[in-house]
């Protein structure tokens, strides 16, 4: 088995190809995540966080370069396989949590893991346990809008560990909370991620947060530099 989860290789990434406004938003791209390595990627807005992020996850395509999951170049691969992938191997964080209103907490847990093939007395386990280690257990019945910002996003990453994944890419996933929630959520999301194993990168604009992570990253006009 590979101790490297995510290998980004000579990622480059440009949009408006030939026109006079191309915007070329990353510029060879090299990244390595171990197993279990939690690294925070601090960039500006527009910076382009969210294309690499995007193209980790295989739900974009770079113009050159190549990208591993667990050790499987993922370079060429059709759809049906990289939606596999994701499935199983990549959880995603957003800035808004994204959860489908008309079901409650738990039940946004449990659905990925139906769709992956898990049977429903699993999957409700393993979304009451995921809730419990967030500390919102208690309010599994509840649908999102009866839930806060901070329990919201705390459902949110549940849902993104919910099929096991290997890999957690977050995009900002404190960014619409207040500052005493956001240290509440963060701590949540941490502990959660440790308990797990997995490797993770996480995008914040906040250099606090990032500090506390393994390794900190800086996204600038499209290259990658250590902090």
């Amino acid at each position: 088995m590979s101790d490297v989860v995510l290998r980004l290789s000579g990622i480059s990434k440009a949009y408006n190809h030939g026109k006079p406004n191309e915007v070329t938003v990353l510029r060879g791209i090299d990244l390595t995540l171990a197993r279990g390595e939690v690294v925070a990627l601090v960039a500006p807005s527009g910076a382009g966080k969210s294309t690499l992020l995007h193209i980790a996850g295989l739900l974009d395509t770079p113009d050159t370069g190549t990208v591993e999951i667990a050790g499987t170049d993922m370079t060429g691969k059709r759809d049906a396989a990289r939606t596999a992938v994701r499935r199983s191997d990549v959880g995603f964080i957003y800035q808004f949590h994204h959860l489908l209103p008309e079901f409650s907490a738990l039940e946004n847990i449990v659905l990925p893991q139906l769709a992956n093939g898990v049977a429903r007395a699993e999957a409700k386990d393993r979304a009451t346990a995921l809730l419990d280690q967030v500390g919102v257990a208690h309010r599994g019945a509840h649908r999102p809008a009866e839930l806060s910002g901070g329990e919201q996003q705390r459902v949110a990453f549940c849902r993104a560990l919910a099929n096991a994944p290997k890999l957690l890419l977050a995009d900002e996933p404190t960014g619409n909370l207040d500052p005493t929630t956001s240290e509440t959520v963060f701590s949540a999301l941490m502990a959660l991620v440790r308990s797990t194993g997995l490797s993770a990168l996480i995008a914040t604009h906040n250099l606090e947060l990032a500090a506390r992570m393994d390794r900190q990253i800086r996204l600038d006009q499209g290259k990658l530099a250590m902090l």
